[in-house]
């Protein structure tokens, strides 16, 4: 097993900008994108362009800060022409303003590839408390998420998500098949923080002996922000808690200009 450690700067994304907007405005929206398809290497397409290149699977990119409005996504195998044979899409994704959300390219119960947009809650938590999230995006059958062996979310079917309000600790945490104790996933620490949503993505295939967690915090919840919390991204493997961690920003230019990316620089580290 591994797990890929992504620098702050790793994946330099470089924006054309004319006449952008601040980031974090009024009328913009958060997305963070999440590669949950084993074994396929894909660029990634919005509105035509290509705007993520050689993504891999496990990793995750943004947030991006996107005017709020409708965009089509489609997924090509890597170093495709364009976007015009999609291995994934085309797909259309509502962002309304100030929402943040992650799209997640992954397999349906099936083993299928598919793509889900999810919203991630960024209401504020209660004081005292952390707010974690589980979502199911693997190939495989409904879930249990056990904290200390003992369920704490039961039947969690791809792609639902399920969301825990619990004070800050870390939980060992571990998925096992839906009534079942024997994990297929971990046990591995998640930590809860206070006024933070830490979000944990199961994905891969059971049947490939895969499985996989990805983990995505967003802070800045405890109190009113001011400006919409962007949240930090991580991955971890299924033995371990280590996490690797990626921040990236962009700016949009106004009337829908063309994001470029540079290709990402990464290193791995064997466990």
């Amino acid at each position: 097993m591994r797990t890929r450690i992504i620098g702050t700067a790793a994946i330099g994304l470089a924006v054309a900008v004319v006449g952008a907007t601040p980031a974090f405005a009024a009328d913009e929206a958060q997305l963070s994108v999440l590669h949950g398809v084993p074994g396929l290497t894909v660029d990634v397409y919005v509105n035509g362009d290509l705007t993520l290149d050689n993504f891999e699977p496990g990793d995750l990119a943004g947030p991006l800060a996107l005017p709020a409005g409708t965009y089509t996504v489609a997924i090509t195998a890597a170093d495709a022409a364009d976007d015009s044979a999609p291995a994934i899409g085309p797909v259309d994704l509502p962002l309304a303003a100030n929402g943040n959300y992650t799209a997640v390219a992954h397999l349906d119960a099936a083993g299928a590839p598919t793509a889900t947009l999810f919203t991630n809650d960024i209401s504020t938590t209660t004081a005292g408390q952390g707010r974690l999230t589980v979502r199911h995006v693997a190939a495989a059958p409904a879930v249990d998420v056990l904290a200390g062996g003992t369920a704490v979310i039961s039947g969690l079917e791809n792609p639902k998500e399920s969301i825990l309000n619990l004070a800050p600790g870390t939980i060992s945490a571990a998925v096992a098949a839906a009534g079942t104790t024997a994990p297929v996933i971990g046990p591995a620490d998640v930590t809860v923080t206070e006024g933070v949503n830490t979000i944990v993505y199961a994905w891969g295939s059971l049947s490939a002996d895969n499985l996989a967690l990805a983990v995505q915090t967003i802070s800045g919840l405890h109190s009113a922000p001011t400006g919409v919390p962007s949240g930090e991204l991580g991955l971890a493997d299924d033995s371990s808690s280590a996490a690797a961690w990626l921040a990236a920003a962009a700016l949009l230019a106004a009337g829908g200009a063309a994001l470029v990316v540079r290709r990402r620089a990464t290193a791995a580290v064997n466990d």
